[in-house]
């Protein structure tokens, strides 16, 4: 009997362990995806900084449209430094709309759109923010699937026996409809 019970308690102890590692594997996916999120905004940053040196020579426009970035950016740094998600997301935000004001810029200098690096510039920010909507995507579903395991019967338990290590409240990254439409209708005007 003391063996069956001892088999048992091990059974819930293997169980629990399990249960744990899943939980704790979650929390770093949705990490990893954060990640991804911090990788394709520097790269963006990085595209604008050069399209803007390719735009300098047509407009005064990108004098207050880098400062723009260059004030968001560092907004968004010192947001993610100080762990404030909601203001890191908002400054983030903040650029991508920028960004879509740019294409508008381009109408209006018939030279500049007929410029090959420009151009490329250009449909590297659109992929950009494509990859930048699909880590977004992936990193919101991330939350998503550990909050309904997190919130599962026996995962639920576990939680509240270890919350300073498995309870996390993760912000959503927001993508709007009109942000999605914009991308999906995108194209590239010559």
């Amino acid at each position: 009997m003391l063996i069956i019970l001892f088999l048992a308690l091990a059974f819930v102890v293997l169980f629990a362990i399990m249960i744990y590692n899943k939980l704790i594997r979650l929390i770093e996916a949705v990490n990893n995806n954060k990640h991804q999120i911090d990788i394709q905004l520097d790269r963006r940053f990085k595209v604008y900084e050069s399209l803007i040196e390719v735009v300098k020579k047509y407009m005064d426009y990108e004098k207050t449209t880098l400062k723009d970035i260059v004030t968001l950016r560092n907004q968004s740094q010192q947001a993610a430094n100080t762990g404030d998600e909601t203001r890191h997301i908002k400054a983030e935000e903040a650029i991508s709309k920028i960004g879509t004001s740019l294409n508008v810029v381009f109408e209006q200098y018939p030279d500049l759109k007929a410029d090959k690096n420009a151009l490329q510039l250009q449909e590297e920010i659109v992929s950009t923010e494509n990859k930048l909507t699909f880590a977004k995507q992936s990193y919101n579903d991330s939350i998503e699937s550990y909050k309904a395991a997190s919130k599962s019967l026996f995962e639920s338990f576990i939680v509240g026996v270890f919350p300073s290590k498995l309870l996390k409240d993760f912000v959503y990254w927001g993508i709007s409809d009109e942000q999605r439409k914009e991308q999906e209708d995108y194209r590239v005007k010559l």
